[in-house]
This record gives C-alpha cells, sequence and structure tokens, in this order.
C-alpha cells in the first residue's frame, strides 16, 4: 500500500526562505534533531505550544508556519 505523504507544516519552506539549518532550530528548542527532523518532513506534528515556540524563535507569525486549508 503507498504512502501518502500530507504537508501540515510549512516548517521546511520557512527553514529554508531564512537560510536556517534543523539543527540550529534544534538546539533552539532543546529538541533532538529528529524530532526537529520529524516535523520538518512532516512525518509528525508539533504540539500547539512547540509550533508557538518555532514561530518565535524563527520571528514568524504561527500563521505563516501552517497550510492552509483554502484556497
Amino acid at each position: 500500500m503507498p504512502t501518502i505523504l500530507v504537508t501540515m507544516n510549512r516548517i521546511k519552506e520557512v527553514l529554508k526562505q531564512k537560510g536556517i539549518k534543523q539543527i540550529w532550530l534544534a538546539d533552539k528548542l532543546g529538541k533532538s534533531y529528529n524530532m526537529v527532523n520529524g516535523y520538518v518532513q512532516n512525518r509528525q506534528q508539533p504540539r500547539l505550544e512547540v509550533l508557538n515556540d518555532i514561530a518565535e524563535i524563527l520571528d514568524v507569525y504561527v500563521r505563516n508556519l501552517l497550510v492552509g486549508n483554502k484556497d
């Protein structure tokens, strides 16, 4: 059965736009690289509190890290 990858967050895109590495974000969050990589690859989603922390660290609005469900 094929795996369907659903993009639920834009953390990867924001990191790329800002030229920031996942390992740097992991250090700032106090989380493992593997945990942050799971968020970036959309294998798992951060809790709202963590998403808020990521937005603060990256100096963006939380909504900029989310994928909208309307066109």
